[in-house]
């Protein structure tokens, strides 16, 4: 079906809803404080929304959805997982409503225009709506706690460090007993957000070790054993003498190193992940409404996790089909309450905003039309 007779569709349903729910008060499914708003409090809307987009959000996108229908019955919300550059390129087409990205659009992207769905002149609407902590996790027999620094992580899936007992290693961890072993260190064979994000923690963090800039793809030249997927690495991190990166909820019941932040060595805690984005700036450029984050990784401040994977979701500033808009919105406001955020730590593993970050969002959401 064409997106055309999708708007239409959605379009005459939403005005039929907003007749029958003019005293409705509240026009957004989240009170004040980020919290969302029981069903009866909210304007009760109809249609049908389209988005695609980021792996990293399934998950968390079907536990959105599933709370978003219990406010917003008459709403129904579709989202395909088929990868970041797909949801990118389809929301710009106007094959879907918003997109979920790994990435914020890239200035020069936005200036070129060229996005179906928006009314002329306006830009992007993009949150921060899905942290991911990426964990390095390891097992070695007898070993149950590993400090790391960027320099020394760098140095061991360069392929410069190659054994457990190596003296920058024993340095960081004095007391352990660290094996004559030979380390064996997982990379993602497959294309992957995750790898990019890891590369760009050890490039921003370690650039004197890691002087290649970021990239989804691993550079066959470091070496290490590769895994598809993060099933894949999984399966290859139950083996003695391994480490490797794979996201957090996969990770629960491994053995996971703390990084060095500062002075201090900081365990990976949801609240760990979602500090790193409070440490960081919105990049240059950027409008009120488009919360694009360049990402500090080699931040200092105290509690900081800085190995994280942070997911947008992308849509108008201002729409052309109004009705549209409302619903993207509505939707918008939903996923970044304090409820939302917390069931998909439950069953995604993702780390909830903060209440400082939700504040921004908020703010640029009440003048998205």
């Amino acid at each position: 079906m064409k997106l055309t007779r999708v708007g239409a569709s959605v379009a005459m349903t939403a005005v039929a809803a907003l007749a029958l729910s003019a005293c409705a008060t509240n026009e957004a499914p989240a009170t004040n404080n980020g919290s969302a708003a029981p069903a009866e409090q909210v304007e009760q809307l109809q249609g049908e929304l389209t988005g695609s987009g980021a792996t990293s959000q399934e998950t968390a996108q079907a536990t959105w959805k599933a709370g978003y229908g219990s406010i917003q019955a008459g709403v129904t919300v579709n989202y395909g997982a088929d990868g970041s550059g797909k949801g990118r390129d389809a929301f710009k087409s106007g094959q879907s409503h918003f997109a979920g990205s790994d990435r914020a659009f890239k200035t020069d992207e936005i200036k070129e225009g060229g996005f179906s769905q928006c009314a002329e002149g306006s830009g992007l609407v993009e949150i921060p709506a899905y942290i991911s902590p990426i964990a390095v996790a390891f097992k070695l027999e007898g070993v149950d706690s590993l400090n790391l620094d960027a320099a020394t992580l760098a140095g061991i899936f360069k392929g410069e460090i190659t054994k457990w007992n190596d003296p920058k290693i024993a340095a960081l961890n004095e007391g352990a007993k660290l094996p004559d072993l030979d380390i064996t260190a997982v990379h993602r064979s497959d294309k992957s957000g995750t790898t990019q994000n890891f590369t760009d923690y050890l490039n921003k963090a370690a650039a004197d070790v890691w002087t290649e800039k970021a990239g989804e793809e691993w550079n066959p030249e470091y070496g290490g054993e590769g895994a598809e997927g993060t099933n894949g690495v999984q399966q290859v991190l139950g083996s003695n003498g391994t480490i490797g990166y794979l996201d957090a909820s996969a990770a629960k019941d491994m053995t996971k190193a703390k990084i060095k932040v500062g002075e201090e060595f900081v365990e990976l805690t949801p609240e760990a992940a979602a500090a790193v984005v409070d440490a960081s700036e919105i990049e240059e450029g950027r409008t009120e409404l488009d919360l694009a984050y360049k990402l500090k990784r080699d931040t200092t401040e105290s509690g900081a996790y800085p190995i994280v994977l942070v997911s947008y979701l992308v849509g108008c500033a201002e729409y052309k089909d109004a009705e549209i808009g409302k619903l993207v919105k509505s939707y918008f406001q939903y996923v970044t309450s304090a409820e939302a955020q917390t069931a998909a730590q439950e069953k995604a593993g993702s780390a909830p905003i903060s209440e400082e970050l939700r504040g921004k969002i908020n703010a640029a959401l009440e003048k998205m039309k």
